[in-house]
């Protein structure tokens, strides 16, 4: 197994000023991480955004692990056009990164205005069309594209499936969530069952879960579209099966890498640290 971090992991960092950005890549490096993601990037003093591309990847190859992703945002069904030619311009960093792979949004959805008279079956063909444009032009960069379960509208695997089956193009996957699947309070491991065989990339992500009927504490908890609760937790702490569906990608073929994805109330070294303990205890059970 390799695994890498997503740099949205050290998000409390970042912001409260202890590492910068491009830091990032040697501490993922002194952690014990065979490779780094970024969820989107921002260049320092004016710096465009192409260069710090470069700058991150250059710094990426001094310190001798890979950057395997890259993921930014994206409304492809409210702003279409304008999305497709930014998301094409995103597909040109990532390759300037040397990230294989770049993850981008499909949609959050119907704005609030429309969204009563509309739903999935109606936005599918407009997402649709707007994935295989953009996948085409990251073909001609070598990077591939693929969408997450995030987000509330697209987080079902069912939902992520036809929109995967309906662009049936090779360059154009799925990042998989193993968490994500909570939002939509669906069961994870009957998820990644269905989605694995369509994995670009795997986030690992875990969740301390509540239901509806509880009286949850007021910080850290947040409402599933069912309307349970969940708080981010280090991997392997909380309620996602980690290691069934860490089997079921295998089965299905899955040789890409494991990207811890913390997202907890712990120190993010702490939680990041234990996160990538407990995957390399999932594959010592797995592989001995």
């Amino acid at each position: 197994m390799k695994f890498s971090v997503t740099s949205y992991s050290y998000s409390a960092l970042v912001n409260a000023g202890k590492r910068r950005e491009i830091e990032l890549i040697a501490l993922a490096d002194e952690m014990g991480f065979d490779g780094i993601e970024f969820a989107e990037i921002h260049p320092e003093d004016g710096e465009n955004k192409l260069s710090y591309a470069n700058r991150l990847r250059q710094e990426a190859a001094r310190v001798g692990i890979p950057i395997v992703a890259y993921c930014v945002g994206a409304d492809l069904l409210n702003d279409t056009e304008n999305e497709i030619v930014r998301l094409r311009e995103e597909a040109e960093v990532a390759a300037a990164l040397g990230a294989p792979v770049m993850r981008h949004d499909a949609t959050g959805g119907y704005r609030r205005e429309t969204r009563r008279q509309r739903g999935f079956n109606e936005a599918l063909p407009v997402l649709v069309e707007a994935c295989e444009a953009v996948t085409d032009h990251a073909r001609t960069l070598g990077v591939r594209t693929c969408v997450e379960n995030h987000g509330f509208f697209m987080q079902d695997s069912a939902r992520v499936m036809a929109l995967v089956g309906g662009v049936a193009d090779d360059n154009f996957g799925a990042l998989v969530d193993i968490g994500n699947f909570l939002c939509a309070d669906e069961d994870p491991a009957k998820a990644v069952g269905l989605l694995a065989p369509y994995a670009f990339h795997v986030h690992c992500k875990d969740f301390h879960v509540k239901p509806g009927t509880a009286l949850v504490p007021e910080r850290g908890f947040f409402m599933t579209r069912g309307g349970n609760y969940l708080r981010g937790a280090i991997v392997g702490h909380g309620d996602v099966p980690v290691p069934q569906c860490v089997r079921l990608l295998e089965n299905a073929g899955y040789d890409g890498y494991y990207t811890v994805e913390f997202e907890g109330m712990e120190d993010p070294v702490v939680g990041v640290g234990a996160g990538l303990d407990y995957l390399k205890q999932v594959g010592r059970l797995l592989h001995g």
